[in-house]
């Protein structure tokens, strides 16, 4: 006899449980607690399976009889009402767990754990805090074209053309990981190659003649503005010629001053390899003043606002601004470019040896230019050959050779 609600509310509990029918397989298990429970008795393949629709009152007669009438269908059409279930279970979570924000976090976590360094994670997390305003709750299965181009637009609009692109990438490289853990299909940035405004390429300004760069080594040693960490940052840019964040965030750990060596960690260098170059003892000498100057603190070049964070990049071209070079002239930067032109125009150096020198090489040429035993020696020579050259400078002699 098919149920009714009246039936229904006067199921009293057991000792034990027990069924009621209603028909088609669809019963209410009424458990010792006073539970009822729908069920769906069904055969599937030749086995027999049992669907749950959830208890009575919260699932009405009429909705379970419409599960029952649902399931039937499916079972018609040689589908299995549980897996189908099951399915839809997993797309809901799907849509509800698997935003944005939350696997761009994970994507960060990851980066983390694989050392990247913390400057390029900063960028990244800026770049996704843009991403997250706009949709960071929605599921990233949503997430289309158009949405992506409407937030970098924003910051294209802006005319920050290059932060506009990285952000494109940036949204890409997490929907990427969504597709190869299994939680998103594609990657919708892909269709806005070419929709944004290309960003003009420009070169890091440096003085790469060698009267050009005699000027700004004797305005650098001149220059008697700022912090002494900073004066001092600059002439090791000049001797030293390394990415300013590798020079910046330098700790007196990594440099052994009686050896004449300062080893670069992979986390550091933008190659992800650690990278050891010889002091020469001008730049020994500056590094030895300097540390009298700043005491135990543990970074080569703290900060004069906050001692425990390093100078900045911007501190650095600041001074170079009060030196009387524009930003069209020299940067900290353009230290290297400087250093590149001028080792490859002596002819001295071998090619690959100033590369591995500036820490250039790609991982083709690892095992060639990398091998200590092949130019650590010539690197070595160089570097004094370079710092003989500034001295030079300084004494009045602007020619390289």
């Amino acid at each position: 006899m098919p149920l009714t609600d009246t039936r229904l509310r006067q199921l009293k509990s057991d000792a034990k449980p027990y069924k009621v029918s209603d028909g088609g397989g669809l019963y209410v298990l009424v458990n010792a607690n006073g539970s009822k429970l729908w069920r769906l008795k069904y055969r599937f393949n030749g086995k027999e399976k049992v669907l749950s629709f959830g208890s009575y009152p919260e699932t009405t007669l009429a909705r379970a009889r419409e599960r029952r009438s649902d399931a039937k269908t499916l079972l018609a059409d040689g589908i299995d009402p549980a897996a189908h279930a099951k399915a839809e279970k997993e797309e809901d979570e799907a849509l509800n767990e698997h935003t944005f924000a939350l696997i761009a976090a994970e994507l960060m976590e990851k980066l983390r754990k694989e050392g990247k360094a913390e400057t390029t994670l900063h960028k990244k997390q800026w770049l996704l805090d843009k991403a997250n305003d706009d949709f960071g709750s929605l599921p990233i299965r949503l997430l289309t074209p158009a949405t992506v181009l409407e937030t970098v637009r924003k910051v294209e609009a802006l005319g920050n053309y290059e932060s506009a692109k990285r952000l494109r990438s940036t949204i890409g490289q997490v929907c990427r990981y969504a597709v190869a853990t299994a939680r998103a299909d594609n990657d919708p940035t892909y269709a806005l190659r070419g929709a944004l405004i290309a960003p003009k390429v420009t070169h890091m300004a440096a003085a790469t003649t060698r009267d050009e760069f005699a000027e700004v080594v004797q305005a650098v040693w001149e220059y008697d503005g700022g912090a002494p960490s900073t004066r001092a940052a600059l002439k090791l840019m000049a001797l030293l010629y390394t990415r300013p964040g590798e020079l910046r965030l330098a700790l007196w750990e990594e440099f052994d001053l009686e050896a004449a060596t300062w080893t670069i960690p992979a986390s550091r260098t933008k190659m992800r390899r650690e990278h050891v170059k010889h002091v020469a003892p001008l730049a020994v000498q500056i590094l030895r003043d300097l540390r009298r100057e700043t005491g135990s603190n543990y970074r080569v070049f703290p900060s004069s606002i906050a001692r425990d964070k390093p100078i900045s990049e911007n501190t650095l071209n600041q001074a170079l601004r009060r030196m009387g070079f524009e930003k069209d002239q020299h940067t900290s930067h353009g230290f290297r470019a400087s250093a590149s032109t001028l080792l490859n125009e002596s002819g001295l150096w071998d090619k690959d040896a100033i590369e591995a020198e500036l820490a250039h090489v790609g991982a083709d040429q690892v095992r060639r230019a990398y091998h200590r035993a092949l130019y650590w020696d010539e690197r070595v020579k160089m570097a004094e050959w370079w710092a003989s050259e500034i001295q030079q400078m300084l004494n009045g002699n602007r020619g390289l050779g």
